[in-house]
């Protein structure tokens, strides 16, 4: 599989482990002491790295630091949405359009020497 795909997809698993780790005790730990929910936290990010860091480190056999960053800014709001929508139970707001408008913009500008 190409090194591309694979980065695509670490990042991906490894964004829904952090995003649950960073925004998931919200919701299910509320009524504990905030000393818990970073535990808890902690304990998950652990497999968001376990994920992160080889992802990183086949992507970047393809591409820049910048790329891979942007890569996974847009990956993070693309699963932060639905999960603040479904999970959080938050209002969707045309901000997050215009956010993401925004990221495809850093999308363009990043990889526009590949495609030139």
């Amino acid at each position: 599989m190409q090194p591309t795909l694979i980065t695509i997809g670490l990042l991906c698993l490894s964004n829904i482990f952090m995003t649950f780790a960073w925004y998931g005790h919200l919701k299910s730990l509320s009524g504990k002491p905030w000393i818990i929910a970073a535990l808890v936290s902690w304990g998950i990010a652990l497999f968001e790295h376990l994920l992160q860091v080889p992802a990183n480190r086949i992507g970047y056999s393809v591409m820049n630091v910048g790329q891979l960053k942007i890569l996974q800014e847009v990956i993070t709001l693309s699963l932060f949405v639905p999960f603040s929508f479904y999970y959080l139970k938050e209002p969707l707001k045309l901000d997050y359009l215009w956010a993401g408008l925004c990221m495809l913009g850093a999308v363009y500008f990043i990889f526009r020497s590949k495609f030139a």
